[in-house]
């Protein structure tokens, strides 16, 4: 198994990658890692950073891009003129079959438009999105879909969200009939805008095990699966999640050391701060799995850590080897009368 790592792509520099890199080598023998960026500059960076690990070292190559696409950059606009860019590179060595998946943390936008320009959508798909897990009260974590790449959409699309985030849940954690909500302003039936009403009666229709409207306390409290919403809203909840986390680890912070009891309590609880700061990092879930693309591609945070970027190769490895995309187009297929009757 072989995952290809945008080397350059982080805010964090090419050490953390490398980093990743040689941890997620170490975790599964069966596994390799393309870094893709300045040929020089990685390679002796791999030296001084493995120096006393050949094992690993030997198991994580570099191939050579010259350019990198910057946050600022215009995702479509950099994905066509930086042709050699990481990003694009990265999914052209899977295209081409020279590496099993892409992991990048780079600029969202360009890693999702390079995928779609370099390896096509699946079979039956209008638009690929961006799927995420968020933590859960019940330490059991929920999908949402999307979470950035589509802010405008239609009923079709969210109902293939549905789908294809059901299908991941359900062979990656093995969940026989992932349980669907539909991100509304109420769990009544009828409350929503007007997307959600439309797209309601599809997915209530459908073979999926659809429970109905979920508000955004619901998606935190672990009796939902599979969260599907359009990127606008699911981009903003997702943002609001990661800030809310940062600023109740800074309260809890700033409360200890407001007292001496406050401190003892800390020593009596540190078992259980340890564990929710565990659940809210996003570097425990490997990043943000690319659905609806003809190929395996992970979208990472931006300041990702070795620790994350080893956890999104090792989880890009599982999806390239549970091969999500063809059971995707088979339960697709599987429920055709469906999609049918959504298609516009």
């Amino acid at each position: 198994m072989k995952i290809a790592l945008d080397a350059m792509g982080g805010d964090t520099g090419p050490d953390v990658a490398i980093l990743g890199a040689l941890a997620a080598v170490r975790a599964r023998s069966d596994l390799e890692v393309v870094l893709i960026g300045p040929e020089e500059l990685l390679k002796g960076r791999m030296q001084d950073l493995a120096r006393d690990d050949a094992g690993a070292q030997s198991r994580v190559s570099v191939h050579p891009a010259s350019e990198v696409i910057t946050m600022e950059d215009v995702p479509v606009d950099a994905v066509r003129k930086k042709k050699d860019a990481t990003v694009v590179v990265g999914f052209d060595l899977v295209k081409h079959g020279q590496a099993d998946a892409m992991v990048s943390a780079g600029n969202s936008g360009a890693t999702m438009a390079a995928a779609v320009k370099k390896l096509g959508r699946l079979p039956g798909i209008a638009r690929p999105g961006i799927a995420s897990f968020f933590p859960t009260a019940k330490n059991r974590p929920v999908m949402i879909m999307d979470i950035g790449a589509n802010v405008d959409c239609r009923s079709q699309h969210l109902y293939q969200f549905a789908v294809m985030a059901s299908c991941y849940v359900r062979l990656v954690l093995n969940t026989d009939r992932p349980r669907v909500g539909l991100l509304s302003i109420g769990a009544e039936t009828g409350k929503g805008n007007a997307l959600v009403k439309e797209c309601y009666p599809l997915l209530q229709s459908s073979p999926l095990n659809f429970i109905g409207n979920v508000e955004g306390r619901d998606v935190y409290r672990g009796n939902v699966d599979v969260v599907v919403c359009d990127g606008f809203i699911g981009n903003i909840l997702l943002k609001t999640s990661e800030g809310l986390a940062e600023a109740a680890q800074q309260v809890i912070r700033g409360e200890i050391l407001k007292s001496w009891r406050a401190r003892l309590g800390y020593v009596l609880m540190r078992g259980a701060l340890a564990g929710f700061k565990k659940q809210v990092d996003y570097a425990e879930y490997g990043g943000a799995p690319l659905l609806g693309v003809n190929g395996t591609g992970i979208i990472c945070h931006g300041a990702s850590s070795a620790a994350a970027l080893r956890k999104a190769c090792l989880v890009a490895a599982d999806m390239a080897q549970h091969d999500i995309n063809a059971a995707i187009v088979r339960l697709l297929g599987e429920y055709q009368v469906e999609q049918d009757s959504v298609a516009s």
